[in-house]
């Protein structure tokens, strides 16, 4: 799995591009990833195609994990995390649904777990599931509409003793129109926030209001958020109002704050779900058997999550100058020796 997470990080997409990979290693290569000497020539043989293939597809992904997290990797507790959803549409078959993969990820943007969505459910329970075992104390956890549920609120709160950001829209009828129809005009601050990407101008109007008497659990601050988007080659101009409860009071989260925790939330699309497409060409891989399809987001997230320690910001570029030396450099970057 080591040979296979290498292989990745310098842009392998696929089963028969790992597999080509290890026909063209160097002997010192195949000597730092660990396969054995064969035969009296003294020859490491490497691991072929079909065999890489049934690893992958057999070994448990929470084993994945746990084998490329570093070794002295510090658990501290997160200070913000936010989870999403994302289907492989290549894993799709005549039988089965795409694979739909959950992650979670901290506010230094690592993935710090992933679970596959069983079929026949859908994210609200995993996202209990997935992080359950985390210790979230404290921490300023981020969700998009479809986990604005009471019990997921309740959870978080009572049981994790983390705070909620929780995005409210017409899913959930009868709380979105009564964050509407609270008293807008009587907030008194606003918070401006400008980005840029993918092509287009984004600038995100806060107004936040206390609230007491909101029929959600913990419920105590209501931010409006209006969203006014430019696309830069059309110049179209579109604008979207969405409303995000915390239980977090005035003093504890300021509408810069909420903001924040709003912009930040959207990076798990913009710097996970979105590379791993263009780097890996998710969507369309062809990978759908067994484990692969979570295992190989795996790689691709440990990929991201290693070249992210090392200070890049452009993951194409890093990705691109893995590829350059692809018998070295990926090794380099696990740490890998002998």
């Amino acid at each position: 799995m080591r040979a296979a997470a290498c292989v990745v990080a310098a842009g392998a997409r696929s089963y028969a591009a790992i597999g080509h990979w290890l026909r063209r290693a160097p002997q010192d290569a195949l000597a730092r990833l660990g396969f054995p000497v064969r035969g009296v020539l003294g020859v490491r043989p490497a691991a072929s195609m079909d065999t890489v293939r049934r690893v992958v597809e057999r070994v448990h992904p929470e084993g994945l994990a746990g084998l490329l997290r570093p070794a002295n990797a510090e658990q501290t507790r997160p200070v913000r995390l936010a989870a999403d959803g994302k289907s492989a549409r290549g894993s799709r078959t005549r039988t089965r649904t795409a694979a739909h993969l959950l992650a979670v990820i901290d506010q230094d943007d690592q993935v710090i777990a992933q679970l596959r969505i069983p079929d026949k459910t859908n994210e609200i329970p995993c996202l209990r599931e997935i992080r359950a075992p985390l210790d979230i104390e404290g921490a300023w956890v981020s969700a998009d509409a479809l986990h604005t549920q009471t019990d997921t609120a309740r959870f978080l709160i009572e049981d994790k003793k983390a705070h909620y950001l929780l995005t409210v829209k017409l899913n959930q009828p009868t709380l979105c129109d009564s964050c509407r129809r609270l008293p807008w005009g009587k907030a008194r601050t606003k918070c401006y926030d400008r980005t840029k990407g993918h092509g287009r101008k984004e600038t995100r109007v806060v107004q936040v209001l206390t609230v007491a008497h909101l029929h959600f659990p913990h419920a105590r601050q209501v931010a409006r958020v209006t969203r006014h988007r430019t696309d830069k080659a059309t110049g179209k101009c579109t604008r979207e109002t969405v409303y995000v409860i915390t239980d977090l009071a005035s003093h504890q989260a300021k509408p810069s704050d909420i903001a924040l925790g709003v912009r930040s939330h959207w990076h798990i699309e913009n710097k996970i779900h979105y590379l791993r497409d263009v780097l890996w060409d998710e969507d369309r891989s062809q990978i759908h058997t067994g484990h692969g399809p979570e295992n190989m987001a795996t790689l691709r997230n440990t990929a991201l999550n290693r070249l992210r320690t090392t200070g890049a910001t452009n993951m194409t570029e890093a990705v691109r100058d893995l590829s350059y030396e692809p018998f070295t450099a990926p090794l380099d970057l696990y740490a890998i020796n002998a």
